[in-house]
């Protein structure tokens, strides 16, 4: 076999927009061309939140390329004080610059915005045959034009307005080649920009579809009683138990953990039955994997009813609510604002900012609060419907255990169990070591999650016969512990005994936590295959480095930061820098191990279903003979000679764990 030739020129460096076309899904969905073109109706939804803009018109044109416009202020066209080229220019063609940056010192061109990073339509115009950028300024209309992520035509001055005439039009062709289908998802455009219009009061939001015959349709959304009216919408026709309750609560002048103007506005409503419609946004950005806002509002629900319910001694003997018997059947809507959001990934479907709980369920839970008490009767509907909910939940665990078999196994002596007996909500935590072990029972929820600390490494449990593998004390106890016995791919597996719905890995952030992680996911997908089919195995993330960030005067309390790795860490430490936060102003700490973290820290991290990040382990179908070789080339045992050149070839992208 001829090796591959490998030297120092086989190291490409992707500068510019080529990062983008090279994998473009690391920074837009590639189904269709629609979030490209949603990027730029967020650039000018943010400028219509700032209160710059009251017109937004989106045109998808007869030869497939699709405009916005709006009345804002334009995107600036002078020359960039540092970079030597026009910022409009500077926008389109550079990853990481944009007007977002730099919120809380006032340097940068928005308070509150969706965009975080400088790279939405810069994206746009990677992906794009051809972009045209309109700027109405200062009264004069400038012009240009990019093709392939390059520019075409430069900057120049093609005409005049009135001095008073602002705004920005952008125009895109989509390139096909990167997206599975050139046409536009027009429902998901639609539900966008009538979600605009909702959340922007006074802002109207404009379709327009040109038709080969020359004729237009347009749709216009414009909603004078904002979210409650959106969300009547949402429901199309399903009877609420309840009136829809609406409220907005934003923070006022200084606050010792928020800033002015951040906060939440909201509308929800109570239903018997049928789908319950649900929508969540940050400053616009649609979430629809929704994050840590919404996290706040079913805080903040749960405890309004809660209290409502002992107040008015309302819960029957014996009858215990939870977070999920209130908010199950709530159908809201949720726009969140927050001065400096963090989303997963670059779509945005997601918020991830802890602190965004806190303020959520804060501004939250007193209007609602209040509200039940002057509405005595709708309060009284709600806490009966959820008393419902929480006793349909509790004969259901009963049904479960009546499955179970009259055997029963010793568990064993070091598993800390929980107290509940439903697996839809228990989970088990497989943690690395026993120091680890006791911070995470002091971390743990004691309803519904047990901890299993195991000693050492796992063994090697890939050519070990499934009758063999009760000789190992660890692998016993985990299969005692789950309920299910070990299986093949070849047969059905009975997890009837199975007894929590969540069997969570949880090692050390470092070299060794990984290699205990491969160990146990060696041991699930050799020898329990069936409960990583039903999707009951999940790898817990525990961060690796902490940043304490001091106090920097009345307004800007201390705050801590956490990263999963040094790349997340380099990410924090450049937003500090672009806070002007000087480096004597915090410290990092690296965490050793899992025992090192106090229960509060494990719990805000890694253990809060709010908080934590806990990864799913699957296998897609198209990828189980890849799954399968990897295996065997990793955990064989006749395998060193293939291990050795794998690791020869792939060694110099190690990161040395010193």
């Amino acid at each position: 076999m001829s090796k591959a030739h490998y030297s120092e020129s086989s190291i490409k460096v992707l500068k510019g927009l080529e990062p983008v076309k090279e994998r473009p899904g690391m920074y837009t969905r590639t189904d269709s061309p629609t979030h490209i073109c949603q990027e730029v109706i967020d650039n000018a939804a943010d400028e219509a939140l700032g209160g710059f803009a009251d017109t937004i018109d989106v045109c998808i044109h007869e030869d497939g390329s699709l405009s916005v416009s709006d009345n804002g202020r334009g995107i600036p066209v002078g020359i960039h004080p540092e970079e030597g080229i026009a910022v409009v220019e500077l926008v389109f063609t550079q990853l990481h610059a944009g007007g977002k940056f730099n919120k809380k010192e006032g340097g940068g061109a928005y308070a509150f915005s969706g965009g975080l990073h400088g790279v939405g339509v810069s994206v746009t115009n990677a992906l794009s045959l051809r972009l045209e950028v309109t700027v109405k300024r200062e009264g004069k209309i400038f012009r240009i034009v990019f093709a392939g992520g390059s520019v075409a035509e430069p900057l120049q001055a093609i005409g005049t307005c009135a001095q008073k005439d602002s705004g920005t039009q952008v125009r895109v062709y989509p390139d096909p080649k990167y997206f599975e289908t050139p046409n536009y998802n027009l429902a998901e455009l639609e539900r966008l920009l009538r979600a605009k219009a909702v959340l922007l009061k006074g802002v109207t939001v404009s379709l327009t579809r040109e038709h080969q015959n020359g004729g237009n349709t347009v749709k216009t959304w414009h909603y004078p009683n904002g979210l409650s009216s959106y969300l009547d919408d949402l429901l199309d026709n399903a009877e609420a138990s309840v009136p829809v309750f609406a409220a907005e609560n934003y923070i006022s002048g200084s606050h010792e953990e928020f800033s002015e103007g951040e906060g939440a506005s909201f509308a929800l409503t109570w239903l018997e039955e049928g789908n319950v419609s649900s929508e969540s946004y940050v400053n616009l950005i649609p979430t629809p994997l929704g994050g840590t806002h919404e996290a706040g509002l079913r805080q903040a629900v749960f405890q309004a009813v809660n209290n409502f319910v002992s107040h008015h001694n309302l819960l029957p003997r014996g009858v215990k609510l939870q977070s999920e018997d209130v908010f199950g059947r709530v159908a809201f809507v949720l726009s969140a604002r927050v001065l400096d959001p963090q989303f997963q990934g670059q779509t945005k479907d997601k918020l991830t900012n802890r602190d965004a709980l806190k303020l959520v369920s804060a501004v939250c839970g007193d209007p609602l609060e209040l509200w039940l008490n002057q509405n005595v009767e709708a309060g009284k509907k709600i806490a009966e419907l959820a008393i419902r909910q929480a006793q349909a939940r509790m004969r259901s665990v009963k049904k479960i255990e009546k499955k179970k078999g009259s055997g029963v196994a010793v568990l064993p002596g070091k598993l800390t169990d929980c107290e509940s007996e439903d697996i839809r909500e228990n989970e088990l935590f497989l943690v690395e070591g026993d120091s680890a072990g006791g911070s995470a029972k002091l971390a743990r929820d004691k309803a519904t999650q047990a901890i299993l600390p195991l000693r050492g490494k796992v063994l090697n449990s890939f050519e070990v016969h499934k009758d063999q593998l009760f000789g190992n004390t660890e692998i016993h106890d985990i299969a005692v512990a789950i309920g299910v016995d070990p299986h093949s791919t070849d047969e059905e597996p009975d997890l009837s005994g199975l007894r929590y719905g969540k069997i969570a890995i949880l090692s050390d952030a470092d070299v060794d936590g990984s290699h205990i992680q491969v160990l146990l996911l060696t041991l699930f997908y050799r020898h329990f295959p069936g409960l990583i089919d039903k999707g009951h195995v999940y790898v817990a993330q525990p961060p690796l480095f902490r940043v304490d960030v001091n106090a920097q005067g009345k307004s800007k309390p201390a705050r801590k930061f956490y990263a999963l790795d040094q790349a997340e860490l380099d990410g924090i430490l450049e937003r500090l820098r672009k806070e002007n936060v000087k480096e004597t102003a915090y410290s990092i700490s690296r965490f050793k191990g899992l025992g090192e973290m106090n229960p509060d820290q494990l719990k805000d991290t890694t253990m809060n279903p709010d908080t934590r990040r806990l990864l799913k382990v699957t296998i897609p179908y198209t990828d189980e003979d890849e799954t399968q070789q990897t295996f065997v080339k990793l955990m064989g045992k006749g395998e060193a000679a293939a291990r050795r050149s794998w690791m020869e070839a792939e060694g110099d992208r190690a990161v040395g764990d010193i």
